[in-house]
């Protein structure tokens, strides 16, 4: 697949410049490029959060995590009309939740303590490439892009393209794009239950040879099984207007349509059925089974950005998205942010954003779940919650890229903060760091 990649990548670019050089021995006349140099874009986010419904411990426990998220995106002109652009990240995070997939390497485990096992902490590798090419006048642009991603218990490859139209002397543009993800689980079990299925459905061996089990002594996850499925498949479809309404405000409308199958649910989230007697290992209640959701989804976002520009200082930028999809989940989220600029370069710019939702059909808190049912999940992702978020940011931009690093021209500088809570109990905070060089 390296290889095919390679060559594809090779092909599009010696059809692109035979073509480019055919053009340019027939036509003089001046074309402006689409990008005048090499640009680079250096990355940076750091997340954390915490909160009290872990969907690993089935609804209850601490949600502790952090991630760092290192980025760099080269974009590189091929010639005056196609565009190479490679996207290279890291995603670096420790979850107490996670480690308690194995929560037995304690001597007193608890949904209220950190794990230090294997699962407590991964990283997530990943690579895109994008290309694109504009027509001589700038009113038609293809792209297509290859991506793929890696981390320890899930590997993913997409590819998609799509098509950009310009007209009314670009005051108007129409998008259209596709996508398809083919993506692959490694499972990973909770342990007593990956313990308990190798045992044969029996108690003697694993964890329980190590530990006295108090509550219902009997234990017995007989619904467990591990997932026939190990494939996840996402096919997108997307669409978007964008038009320049007036001097002062411009708008987009977009739609995206998304279905997704396979292995859908997350392998080692626990779930606890009311209807089943309890078994504990010192404080953490043994799993009756896993999260267990349909192999299908659709799903239906639907919305709109309007930008005003009030004067040289102040731009108001809005955004409205209404999602909906046939688990029963159903979100509002609207979005504000407003730039304020103090100079020639510097901006800063308050936002807020308003988010709720309507959980899932299949979600039910900690232990409320019956076994009678087919498909159940805890994970208060999927549940009825309404949250805020509160950001500032400042902005720097020089067009001139005076400043230089190693011959690099310093355009612009980014800087901001978001706080993030939601009233199931999750707070979170969240800096991201981005800088942008130009090669001169």
């Amino acid at each position: 697949m390296k290889r095919f990649t390679l060559f594809s990548i090779l092909l599009l670019t010696s059809v692109a410049a035979v073509a480019q050089q055919e053009q340019d021995s027939t036509q003089v006349t001046y074309k402006k490029r689409v990008l005048e140099s090499t640009e680079v874009d250096f990355l940076m986010s750091y997340y954390q959060q915490d909160g009290v419904h872990s969907a690993v411990a089935g609804g209850k426990g601490m949600e502790k995590l952090s991630d760092v998220t290192p980025t760099i995106v080269v974009a590189m002109p091929l010639n005056d009309d196609d565009v190479l652009t490679v996207d290279a990240g890291l995603s670096a995070y420790s979850s107490a939740s996670s480690g308690n997939i194995n929560p037995f390497d304690s001597s007193t485990p608890s949904p209220w303590q950190a794990s230090s096992g294997a699962s407590a902490s991964d990283m997530l590798t990943s690579l895109v490439v994008n290309y694109s090419h504009s027509s001589d006048d700038r009113n038609d642009i293809w792209n297509a892009h290859l991506s793929g991603s890696t981390e320890y218990d899930y590997s993913s490859l997409g590819f998609g393209g799509g098509y950009t139209k310009l007209f009314n002397d670009k005051n108007s543009e129409i998008n259209v794009s596709g996508n398809v993800y083919l993506d692959s689980w490694r499972p990973i079990y909770p342990k007593e239950l990956q313990d308990f299925y190798n045992n044969g459905y029996d108690l003697n061996g694993g964890i329980f040879n190590y530990f006295t089990i108090t509550g219902n002594t009997d234990y017995n996850p007989s619904r467990f099984s591990p997932h026939p499925k190990k494939n996840r498949n996402s096919y997108s479809m997307s669409f978007s207007f964008s038009q320049v309404a007036t001097e002062r405000m411009q708008f987009s409308l977009f739609a995206d349509l998304l279905y997704q199958q396979g292995l859908l649910s997350t392998p080692y989230q626990r779930v606890y059925f009311a209807d089943v007697a309890d078994s504990f290992i010192n404080e953490f209640h043994l799993a009756d089974d896993i999260e267990r959701l349909p192999d299908n989804r659709f799903k239906l976002p639907l919305g709109a950005r309007l930008n005003y520009y009030v004067n040289q200082w102040l731009v108001v930028r809005t955004y409205y998205r209404f999602y909906t999809d046939d688990w029963g989940l159903s979100s509002h989220t609207a979005n504000i942010e407003l730039p304020i600029k103090l100079n020639d370069r510097f901006t800063v710019f308050p936002m807020y954003r308003y988010y709720t939702q309507q959980g899932s059909k299949y979600f039910a808190p900690y232990n409320t779940h019956l076994s009678t049912e087919q498909y159940y999940t805890s994970d208060y992702d999927l549940s009825t919650f309404d949250a805020h978020q509160y950001g500032f940011g400042v902005n720097y931009t020089d067009i001139f890229a005076a400043a230089r690093v190693w011959g690099y021209g310093i355009k612009n500088i980014d800087l901001r903060f978001n706080h993030y809570s939601r009233s199931d109990g999750l707070d979170a905070n969240i800096v991201s760091f981005g800088i942008k060089f130009v090669q001169q």
